[in-house]
C-alpha cells in the first residue's frame, strides 16, 4: 500500500544493492565461501571530529541467528576513526545484508550526534523529538529513538512509543485551535482539558490568534500549568524578547509557576539563546537533517591473512578510550595503549545476541563520552 520496504525483505535480505547478490552467484559458481572479517568504519584514522554511535540494536537483530559473530562499540559512544562493528564469519552468510546494515547505522548515528548538541546546549531543560514528521513514517521510530540516545526527555510520536514501550509526548496543535474559530481560545482549552486523560501536561498553545502574550494569559487563567509558543518564523521577531515579556506578564498576573515551553525550527544555537527564559524545547527538523554518517563495511581479513582494498587499512584492529579522551586505533593482536580502555565488545556470538540494549544507558554513556573528548564545547561542531 505504502513505498515501505518490508521487514521480512530487510531480514531476507532483499533489502541489498543487486551486486551483492551478483556476487552471491559468482562465488557460489565458484564454490567459494571464505571466512572473513569485515569492519565497519567512517574514518580509518582518529579525525578529532567526534560523532555517536547509534543503530546498533537493528543491526543485532538482522545478524541474530546467522553463523556470524560480532562486536561492536556501545551505542551512546563517540567515535572519531577504526572500526565501530567487527563481523567474522562465512562471507557468503552476511555479504548480501551489507546496505541494510550500513543504513541501520549511518542515519540513526546522524541524527544521534545532532541531537547530542542540542541536548548538550542546555544539559538541564527538558527537551522532545518533534521530528517524526520531517521524515517517512517508517522511520518516525528510529527518529525518535535516535533522540533518546543522545538524552532527549521525550518524543511526539505514537507509534514510536510503541515500539519503545514509552508513552508519547504532546499536547495540542493550531489544528485544535482553529477547529474552534478566533476568540474562541478558551473553548479550545476548556475542551482539551475535560477530555484529554488527566495524565498528560497542561500545556496550553498561546500563539494561534492573538499575541502570545495575552493568550498565554488566557490560558493561565484556565488553570493550564505551562504554555508552548510555537509562533511561525514570519511573526517571530525578536522571540527571545517575547519570550521574556511572556515570563514577566505571567508573573506579574501571579502565574509565577507557570512554565514556558518552545518549538518551530529549534537549533542549538536558539537552545544555547533561550535556555534562560525557557522551560523546555521541542526539536524537530535540526534531527531529522543530520547528515547520515558515511560509514563503509570491508574485508579486512581472509582466512586468516589480513587483506583490504586500496586505500583502507589491513588487519583486525582494536580502539580504545584513552584517559585524556583521545580515540586510538591499533591492530587487535598488538599491546594496547597505557590505561586504554577498549571499546568494541560482543554482539553476536554464534548467532546470538549476547548484547543488552538500554537507552537510558546509552545516554548516560552519551553524557559522560561528550565530556571526556570536549564534544559540543563549539557551536560549530
Amino acid at each position: 500500500m505504502f513505498d515501505i520496504v518490508p521487514e521480512s525483505a530487510i531480514d531476507e535480505g532483499r533489502a541489498t544493492d543487486a551486486y551483492f547478490l551478483r556476487t552471491e552467484e559468482a562465488l557460489a559458481h565458484a564454490g567459494k565461501n571464505p571466512r572473513v572479517v569485515v569492519e565497519v568504519t567512517a574514518d580509518q584514522f582518529p579525525t578529532g571530529e567526534f560523532e555517536l554511535l547509534a543503530g546498533v540494536a537493528d543491526v543485532a537483530r538482522l545478524l541474530e541467528g546467522r553463523n556470524v559473530d560480532a562486536d561492536a562499540i556501545p551505542e551512546g559512544t563517540l567515535f572519531d576513526g577504526g572500526p565501530v562493528m567487527r563481523i567474522e564469519g562465512p562471507y557468503l552468510e552476511f555479504a548480501r545484508l551489507e546496505t541494510s546494515i550500513l543504513g541501520f547505522l549511518s542515519h540513526p548515528s546522524g541524527m544521534a550526534t545532532a541531537a547530542l548538541r542540542a541536548r548538550l546546549a542546555a544539559p538541564e531543560t527538558s527537551l522532545l523529538s518533534f521530528g517524526a514528521r520531517h521524515v517517512h513514517p517508517s522511520i518516525a521510530g528510529t527518529v525518535d529513538r535516535s533522540a533518546l540516545v543522545a538524552g532527549f526527555d521525550g518524543f511526539s510520536h505514537v507509534a514510536a512509543g510503541d515500539l519503545m514501550g514509552r508513552a508519547a509526548s504532546g499536547t495540542m496543535p493550531h489544528a485544535l485551535m482553529i477547529c474552534f474559530g478566533p476568540g474562541n481560545q478558551e473553548d479550545a482549552w476548556r475542551a482539551f482539558d475535560e477530555a484529554v486523560d488527566a495524565d498528560v501536561p497542561r500545556i496550553a498553545l498561546c500563539d494561534t490568534y492573538d499575541d502570545e502574550v495575552n493568550e498565554a494569559i488566557r490560558a493561565a487563567e484556565l488553570g493550564f500549568d505551562s504554555v508552548r509558543l510555537d509562533t511561525t518564523g514570519s511573526r517571530r521577531g525578536d522571540f527571545r524578547h517575547i519570550i521574556r515579556e511572556t515570563r514577566w506578564k505571567l508573573d506579574m498576573a501571579g502565574h509565577e509557576d507557570v512554565d514556558i515551553f518552545v518549538s518551530g525550527g529549534i537549533t542549538p544555537a536558539a537552545i544555547d539563546e533561550l535556555a534562560d527564559v525557557v522551560d523546555g524545547f521541542g526539536v524537530g527538523s535540526y534531527i531529522t537533517n543530520g547528515d547520515p554518517i558515511d560509514f563503509a563495511l570491508d574485508i579486512v581479513e581472509l582466512e586468516g591473512e589480513p587483506t583490504a582494498k586500496r586505500g583502507k587499512l589491513s588487519g583486525v584492529k582494536s580502539v580504545y578510550r584513552t584517559p585524556d579522551g583521545g580515540h586510538h586505533v591499533e591492530l587487535a593482536d598488538a599491546e594496547a595503549p597505557a590505561e586504554g580502555t577498549p571499546l568494541l565488545e560482543p554482539l553476536v556470538r554464534d548467532g546470538e545476541v549476547v548484547a543488552e540494549f538500554d537507552i537510558d544507558a546509552a545516554a548516560e554513556r552519551a553524557m559522560a563520552e561528550a565530556e571526556l573528548v570536549g564534544f559540543g564545547e563549539s557551536m560549530s561542531e
